[in-house]
């Protein structure tokens, strides 16, 4: 190797590294931000245990919109979130020929609307349904148990995003 091809290898990098910068930046790539919601105080009407709700919960709240959960406060939300439905399911889908489980199908459930104070319908009845299959080994239970949990925290993440971005596709009250 010659003394000038070490500053040529050089040159030739950075100039490849500022043009994926460009390219990056020219494609319209951003980080993903908080949502622009265009309310600042909801009533939102989960379960108190509800883990979903409460993901949901933190989401907004860092978007800058401040959540109320005390119905007698109902009166100060712009406006109201009506939580339908909010279930995690595991139903039996596969058995092996002694008829012991080895799949479930694991569902997160998210049903429900927007209301303005006056009662109008801004965003009407939703359903948002994530599925998965899970394979199931009962010599492995522990593990399948704790794998079965994280499952169902990404559902619920997933789940959570899409509402956020329901949310946020709402017009100007």
């Amino acid at each position: 190797m010659t003394a000038s091809s070490h500053p040529r290898r050089l040159l030739l990098k950075a100039a490849s590294t500022s043009l994926i910068a460009v390219g990056l930046s020219a494609c319209g790539f951003q980080l993903r931000q908080a949502p622009n919601l265009p309310f600042n105080t909801m009533y939102a009407g989960f379960a108190e245990n509800s883990s979903l709700g409460q993901e949901l919960r933190r989401s907004l709240e860092s978007s800058g919109v401040r959540v109320i959960t005390d119905n007698r406060q109902l009166d100060a939300a712009q406006v109201i979130l009506d939580v339908i439905q909010d279930q995690r399911e595991k139903t039996v889908v596969g058995v092996n020929a002694s008829g012991q489980v080895r799949e479930f199908q694991l569902r997160v459930r998210f049903k429900f609307r927007l209301r303005d104070k006056a009662g109008n319908e801004v965003i009407p009845e939703t359903e948002l349904l994530l599925q998965r299959d899970f394979s199931f080994n009962e010599t492995g239970a522990l593990a399948k148990e704790a794998e079965e949990a994280l499952i169902y925290r990404s559902m619920q993440s997933d789940v959570v995003q899409q509402a956020l971005r329901r949310l946020s596709a709402v017009k100007t009250l």
